[in-house]
C-alpha cells in the first residue's frame, strides 16, 4: 500500500519540481530578452498552471514586445478578470487596445475608445501614484478628437496629477499637451522647467526636439551639446546632434564629430540603428560639398539596408550634383 502511493506521488512531485524549473528558465530568458525561446516555456508551464497571473503577464508582454496586439489582448484581459484591484493590469490592457485601435479601421478604432477609457481611469483610480496610466490618460485626451471624448481639460487635470506626483513628469505633460495644441511659447516653458528640475537625458531631448519642431535648429544643437556635456555616456545626444547637422547644414564639423562618436559606441539600446547615422554622414559630407564623401557614406548605408528608402532618394540627390 505505502509502496504504490510512494509510486503515485513521487512523479507528481517530479512533475511539479521540473515545471517550476521551467518557470525559472523562462524568466531568465525573458529577463535577457530572448522572448522566443521563453514563449514556449511560460506556454507549457500555463498548462499546468492555468490562473498563474504572473505567467499570464509574461505572455501578455512577450505578444506586446512583438507587436502582436490580438495575441497580447486575451492575456490581459485575463489578467483584469483574475484580478480587477491590479492597477498595472487595467494599465496593460488599456495600452494594447490602444495600440490595436491605431491599426484597425476608423469605425472599428471608434468601437474600442470606451473600453481603452475604462481600462486606464480605472487604472488611475486603483493607483493614485501611477504615473503611466497619467500619462496615457494626458495623451488619449489630448490625441482624441473632440467629438468622440477628447478634452484638453481633462488632460491637464491629468499632467496637473503628474505635476503633483513627479515635478519633472508634470512638466514635460504640460509642454507636451502645449506643443501639441500649437502654443509653443508655453510648451518651450515647461520643458525648460522640466530641464530644470530634472535634467535627464529625456529631458534635453524634448526641449531640443521642440526647437526642432518651431525651425529653431541652433537652439536645438546647443541644447543637445549641453546634455552631451552632462550625460557623457548618453549615446543618442550624439546622434541628435548629428543628425540636425545633417538636416539643417550647420555645425557640420561638430556633427561629424557626433555621429563617428554615436558609431564607435553604438549599442542596440540606443534605439537609432547605424544605417541612420551613415546618412546622416552622407548628408552632412553633401552640404560641405564633398560628393565622393558624401556618396561613400550613403553608400555605407544602403548595404547596410538596401530597401532604406531616405537613403535612395539621398542617393539621387548626391549624384546630380
Amino acid at each position: 500500500m505505502i509502496k504504490w502511493l510512494f509510486l503515485l506521488v513521487f512523479p507528481i512531485l517530479s512533475y511539479g519540481q521540473g515545471n517550476d524549473n521551467a518557470f525559472a528558465k523562462a524568466e531568465s530568458l525573458f529577463n535577457k530578452k530572448k522572448y522566443s525561446q521563453a514563449k514556449p516555456l511560460f506556454k507549457s508551464y500555463l498548462i499546468s498552471h492555468p490562473k498563474d497571473a504572473k505567467t499570464i503577464e509574461y505572455l501578455g508582454d512577450i505578444e506586446g514586445y512583438a507587436k502582436n496586439w490580438d495575441g497580447a489582448i486575451p492575456y490581459y484581459e485575463q489578467l483584469v478578470e483574475i484580478d480587477a484591484k491590479n492597477a498595472d493590469y487595467h494599465y496593460k490592457y488599456g495600452g494594447v487596445l490602444g495600440m490595436k485601435a491605431l491599426e484597425v479601421n476608423k469605425f472599428t478604432a471608434l468601437s474600442m475608445i470606451g473600453d481603452i477609457k475604462e481600462a486606464f481611469e480605472t487604472a488611475a483610480a486603483l493607483d493614485l501614484k501611477h504615473l503611466d496610466t497619467r500619462w496615457a490618460l494626458v495623451e488619449f485626451y489630448i490625441q482624441l478628437p473632440g467629438i468622440v471624448g477628447g478634452s484638453e481639460k481633462k488632460a491637464m487635470m491629468y499632467a496637473d496629477q503628474l505635476l503633483k506626483l513627479s515635478k519633472v513628469d508634470g512638466y514635460l505633460a504640460h509642454g507636451y499637451i502645449a506643443e501639441y495644441s500649437d502654443r509653443s511659447t508655453d510648451a518651450e516653458r515647461n520643458f525648460k522647467k522640466a530641464l530644470e528640475v530634472g535634467g535627464s537625458v529625456t529631458c534635453y531631448e524634448k526641449l531640443s526636439e521642440h526647437y526642432e519642431k518651431n525651425e529653431a535648429p541652433e537652439k536645438a544643437q546647443a541644447v543637445l551639446l549641453e546634455g552631451q556635456k552632462s550625460h557623457k555616456t548618453a549615446n543618442r545626444l550624439h546622434y541628435q546632434f548629428g543628425k540636425i547637422a545633417g538636416q539643417y547644414g550647420i555645425g557640420l564639423d561638430q556633427g561629424i564629430s557626433c555621429l563617428n562618436k554615436y558609431l564607435k559606441n553604438y549599442s542596440a539600446k540606443d534605439g537609432v540603428p547605424k544605417d541612420w547615422a551613415y546618412l546622416r554622414l552622407s548628408q552632412i559630407y553633401k552640404h560641405k560639398g564633398n560628393k565622393s564623401k558624401a556618396l561613400e557614406w550613403v553608400n555605407k548605408a544602403l548595404n547596410s539596408r538596401k530597401n532604406f528608402k531616405e537613403a535612395i532618394a539621398e542617393k539621387k540627390i548626391i549624384q546630380k550634383l
